[in-house]
């Protein structure tokens, strides 16, 4: 067995491997979606079916791809290609679709964070937020065929990630992202810390945590609350991008699995909850002087005021900024801001890793020189997004590549080491090495219960879409840019994985093939 071929770099620490864990899950959704699902699916109620998700398939899901990452020593493709060859497309498709997808659009929405990072100085989006998001900021077109000009601000914006990304990555495992991630996580950690404990001492900030908290029961007997607590696990924890199957394979012989995915989930589930506080205090805040100038009831003035997503960091939270005196509104648009910047750079390096370490391991190209051409062509793929109809682009993407294309790349790593590997194998070696056992309940969590939720949630989007065009965009547009994206990044994820290894796959370490008992 030749050595070069089982050379890879490690974590200094299981710590460092847990904030790079932790660095690729926080990310943008976890401040902005969760909050928003949360009050959108009965309050506190949420908590209960997102509880079980988290224990039912989220955690036994991570487990599973630190297992994978851990056992077969690899990348996404690579592990898939030595579980069985045939499926080593799925790792490929994974990477591809999240490098070449997802990365080009959430690089050019932490752009945006860095932009309005600078405004909050000025509030230089002025008594009307929406409509300078809208028509000054993106200059949106009037549909997704039109792509109007690049907005040379948003450009410049995506060349200052690209760049920082690109140091970070550059630099390697340990002297890079775990270093940047040791400096990210406690930084973002802080940031939340002091805008929660400030959001507190708002009007109206109790008013608005009741609306964030208070449980609606009712909504339990609903099936879309379950479906949403399922989805939002599934894409918080960053299951199906192929990073924590890559992130697992740097980890040194000895380590504890199951350890950091407990510490690992609870930690990004405590966070996004955590953010909820310091969300809905400014959003009670924002309500609470409606109330005082309209008259018309609390709860009322919390629909108005709470808006999803994007509109909620770049529209809402900036009206609320709006109504904070003086120096007190920059400090908040300051910690928020950064807060996203931060929570956004932690993730997105971590998708440049996995999609790096997929090629160097098949390939074995030189990391440097593969890290800048990647970077360059990401910004470069990235400028679609900067333009006035990027905004439809992205939403389209976006859409597509996370209703169907990681659930059913999760559903698939279900099903190949569950059914075609005997999944017991990887269940020992993990137990091996964790304090926290994993029993038989666990196989057929992996075996059965998840793919089951994750083939329910795909049949629902799927459902959903033929009832209904997504934002009621015209076929041509969904079709050409959401299944348009799918389709060729599943042929480009096949013709990949037919290329020639540098290696004999035989020669390549798995640390199972010690156990004798198999």
């Amino acid at each position: 067995m030749s050595k070069d071929v089982n050379k890879r770099e490690q974590w200094k620490s299981q710590y460092g491997f847990i904030v790079a864990a932790l660095g690729s899950a926080i990310g943008l959704g976890n401040i902005w979606r969760f909050p928003y699902m949360a009050y959108d699916n009965g309050g506190g109620a949420f908590l209960i079916p997102y509880l079980i998700a988290l224990a039912t398939a989220g955690i036994p899901l991570l487990i599973l791809e630190f297992g994978i990452g851990h056992e077969r020593v690899g990348s996404a493709p690579l592990a898939l290609a030595k579980y069985k060859k045939q499926w080593e497309w799925v790792g490929w498709w994974a990477i591809i679709f999240i490098m070449f997808g997802i990365e080009l659009y959430y690089s050019v929405i932490i752009s945006w964070c860095v932009n309005y990072f600078k405004m909050t100085f000025t509030k230089e989006w002025g008594s009307n937020p929406s409509h300078f998001f809208e028509h000054e900021f993106l200059n949106v077109t009037g549909s997704p065929g039109e792509l109007g000009n690049i907005q040379i601000e948003i450009l410049i914006g995506l060349a200052i990630v690209w760049f920082v990304s690109w140091i970070i990555v550059y630099r390697g495992v340990s002297k890079g992202i775990e270093l940047a991630n040791k400096i990210f996580i406690p930084l973002l950690m802080l940031l939340m810390i002091i805008l929660v404990v400030r959001s507190l001492f708002l009007d109206g900030a109790m008013e608005g945590l009741e609306a964030y908290f208070i449980p609606k029961y009712e909504k339990l007997k609903e099936s879309k609350i379950w479906l949403d607590a399922f989805s939002q696990v599934f894409f918080s924890l960053s299951l199906g991008f192929g990073i924590m199957i890559t992130y697992a394979s740097y980890l040194p012989k000895k380590t504890n699995l199951t350890r950091a995915a407990f510490v690992t989930s609870l930690l990004d589930s405590g966070f996004a909850i955590f953010s909820g506080v310091a969300i809905f205090a400014v959003l009670g805040f924002m309500a609470n002087s409606i109330v005082k100038t309209s008259g018309i009831p609390f709860e009322m003035a919390m629909k108005i005021v709470v808006k999803q997503g994007i509109g909620l960091a770049f529209i809402a939270y900036p009206e609320a900024l709006n109504e904070m005196p003086g120096y007190i509104g920059t400090i908040f648009g300051i910690l928020f801001f950064l807060s996203l910047v931060v929570a956004g750079l932690s993730s997105a390096i971590s998708i440049i890793e996995a999609f790096v370490s997929a090629v160097i391991d098949k390939f074995q190209w030189n990391r440097k020189i593969l890290v800048t051409i990647t970077c360059i062509v990401g910004f470069l793929g990235g400028i679609v997004f900067t333009t006035g109809g990027g905004i439809y682009w992205l939403d389209i993407v976006d859409h597509f590549l996370n209703s169907y294309g990681l659930v059913t790349v999760g559903l698939l790593e279900c099903i190949v080491v569950g059914w075609f590997f005997r999944i017991e194998i990887l269940q020992f070696h993990i137990n091996q090495v964790s304090s926290i056992k994993i029993g038989k309940s666990w196989n057929w969590m992996i075996r059965i219960f998840v793919p089951i939720v994750l083939t329910v949630i795909i049949g629902t989007s799927f459902f959903n879409e033929i009832q209904k065009p997504y934002e009621n965009y015209n076929l041509i547009s969904l079709l050409s840019i959401g299944v348009g994206w799918l389709f060729v990044t599943v042929i480009i994820a096949v013709v990949l994985s037919f290329a020639k290894w540098k290696f004999n796959l035989s020669d390549h370490y798995s640390r199972s093939d010690e156990y004798e008992i198999y």
